[in-house]
């Protein structure tokens, strides 16, 4: 048995166990891990793996000739992206208009996200195809590749169906094509705001486990859950309380907030006992886990 980092720390691990609530919490590194590396990069999700997360959190959008770039912003975004020569990029124009090899002149590790001070540039980084995130781990030798979790979201909104994304039915079968081809069905969730293409991953590949994310506001998240069948949410952290996160787990729904960069933020979700933590720092998030004697 691991040696407690102190009586406060034993206390809260005991009162999380006596509650029912598993003291195991999930570590999932936003967009790899933003708050050191380029967003959505592979140095991104080098260093999360470095860092040993559970989980490779990743957004993506679909290319013209139908290929799956990760990507958050479904334009290229100005503020950390711009033209191999120089040029500023055009935030109007949809990466659903332009080919992988159109997207791969954008450098997107040049500017220094400015909202984070930490942030390390590597001048060249490009965004990278679905494949190539999933070629980096099966290579690497970081000990957490060997079962790194992808979570996978897929940007889209309904009134972008065929303008800035694909439709639903498109979206999933290609993303599901890119999961079977590297036999990783076991290792994927996808999540998303537009829940529509959860139903269909839901109707298509059912054992894969799906994710509705929830912003800026509190639905009846038991019921959102169960008429989508999903065995996760993950919904603002800033909306959800301790009751919410009770009543999801009595309905045997994981609850994996998002976006927590701070200790005062970790102190919370661990009190209301929730499963897992987005976070842009997981190098902060795995040494406070330590520190309380949560995680190994």
């Amino acid at each position: 048995m691991r040696k407690s980092a102190g009586i406060g720390a034993g206390v809260l691990a005991i009162g999380l166990l006596m509650s029912g609530v598993s003291a195991a919490i999930e570590v999932q590194g936003h967009r790899g891990a933003r708050g050191y590396k380029p967003e959505d990069t592979l140095p991104a999700f080098e260093h999360a793996l470095k860092a040993g997360v559970d989980v490779l959190e990743l957004d993506t959008c679909v290319t013209k000739d139908q290929r799956l770039i990760i990507s958050h912003d479904q334009t290229p975004n100005p503020v950390i992206c711009k033209w191999d020569d120089g040029r500023e990029v055009d935030p109007n124009v949809p990466l659903f208009s332009m080919t992988l090899a159109e997207i791969k002149k954008l450098d997107c590790g040049s500017l220094k996200n400015p909202r984070f001070p930490e942030q390390q540039p590597v001048p060249g980084t490009r965004m990278p195809a679905l494949e190539e995130l999933f070629d980096l781990v099966l290579q690497s030798k970081e000990p957490a590749a060997k079962n790194v979790m992808f979570n996978i979201e897929t940007k889209m909104v309904p009134s972008g169906d065929g303008v800035i994304n694909p439709d639903p039915v498109a979206f999933v079968k290609l993303l599901l094509g890119v999961v079977k081809k590297y036999h990783f069905e076991k290792r994927v969730m996808i999540q998303s705001f537009d829940h529509r293409s959860l139903a269909v991953v839901k109707e298509l590949e059912p054992s894969i486990p799906i994710v509705p994310l929830v912003s800026d506001n509190l639905p009846d998240l038991v019921a959102l859950t169960q008429n989508l069948k999903a065995s996760h949410v993950s919904p603002d952290f800033a909306w959800i309380t301790e009751e919410v996160v009770r009543d999801l787990h009595k309905v045997k729904v994981q609850v994996i907030p998002w976006t927590l960069n701070d200790e005062a933020d970790f102190e919370r979700a661990v009190r209301i006992g929730v499963d897992g933590i987005i976070t842009d720092y997981p190098d902060k998030l795995i040494a406070f886990l330590k520190k309380k004697s949560l995680r190994k």
